[in-house]
C-alpha cells in the first residue's frame, strides 16, 4: 500500500523546511545580499514543494 496523502504532505513540509534553511544559506554565500538570497529561496521552495509532493504521489500510484 502506498503513503497517503497526509503521509505525503507531512514528508514533503519536513523535508522543505530542511532545504529551504540550506538553499537560503547557500544562495545568500553566494549573494551577500539578504533581500536577494530571501526572494531566490522562497521562489524556489514553493516551485520545489510542490514538485516534491506530486513526486510522492506519482510514486504512492505506481505501488498500486
Amino acid at each position: 500500500m502506498g503513503d497517503s496523502n497526509f503521509r505525503s504532505a507531512t514528508k514533503t513540509i519536513v523535508w522543505r523546511v530542511l532545504a529551504t534553511v540550506i538553499t537560503g544559506v547557500v544562495v545568500y554565500l553566494y549573494t551577500g545580499q539578504l533581500g536577494e538570497s530571501t526572494k531566490i529561496t522562497l521562489t524556489a521552495a514553493v516551485i520545489l514543494t510542490v514538485a516534491y509532493y506530486l513526486h510522492e504521489r506519482f510514486w504512492a500510484w505506481l505501488k498500486k
